[in-house]
């Protein structure tokens, strides 16, 4: 049994619980789980996921600090936090593109310098995580349908790879993904 994957498991769970909520703790969990993970996914040969790991320690200091310190003036000059909003349409092709040209570049990467097995499954959910990640931390509400379609991905990657754990973690975050993105849909109602 990798107990370091199941620790990362629970972690994971504990940060999608506070995701879900758009609680601000969310990035402490953040911080800690993609640090576990690059162990796990460099024992398993998922080399672009562990590259990712690297990123959202990046990405979760970055989206602590722009929820921490983003603030957005509304009616009578009051500031609040920044609010959860739709993604603009016209960063739709940017995102697209980007996503893209990531999983080409790292793919290409994968086929010429290591021995994995699935470069471009590995790819395509490291770019697309990428791009997830800082529509998370700009709250944007469809990061969870960028979300969902790593999550499907990711859970029979991981089962072919034998992380059986890791693949009901993610398997698991597609359904609840689902109920985030329709949380926060009505949060936008609310606010």
């Amino acid at each position: 049994m990798n107990y370091l994957e199941l620790i990362g498991t629970i972690i994971g769970l504990v940060y999608l619980w506070l995701e879900y909520r758009a609680s601000f703790y969310l990035w402490f969990a953040s911080l800690i789980m993609p640090a576990i993970y690059a162990v796990v996914y460099y024992r398993a040969g998922l080399y672009a996921d562990f590259g990712i790991s690297i990123y959202y320690v990046l990405a979760s200091v970055y989206g602590m600090l722009y929820w921490a310190f983003g603030r957005k003036k509304v009616k009578n000059n009051d500031v609040e936090g920044i609010p959860i909003t739709h993604t603009p349409r016209k960063q739709y092709s940017m995102l697209i593109l980007i996503t893209t040209l990531l999983t080409v570049v790292i793919a290409q990467i994968l086929i010429l310098f290591t021995d994995s097995d699935v470069p471009w499954a590995d790819s395509f959910t490291t770019s697309l995580s990428i791009v997830a990640m800082w529509m998370l931390a700009r709250k944007y509400a469809e990061q969870w349908l960028a979300w969902i379609l790593v999550d499907v991905v990711c859970t029979i990657l991981y089962i072919y790879k034998g992380l059986y754990f890791t693949s009901g973690l993610y398997a698991l975050y597609t359904f609840i993904a689902y109920f985030g993105y329709l949380k926060w849909i009505k949060l936008i109602k609310n606010q």
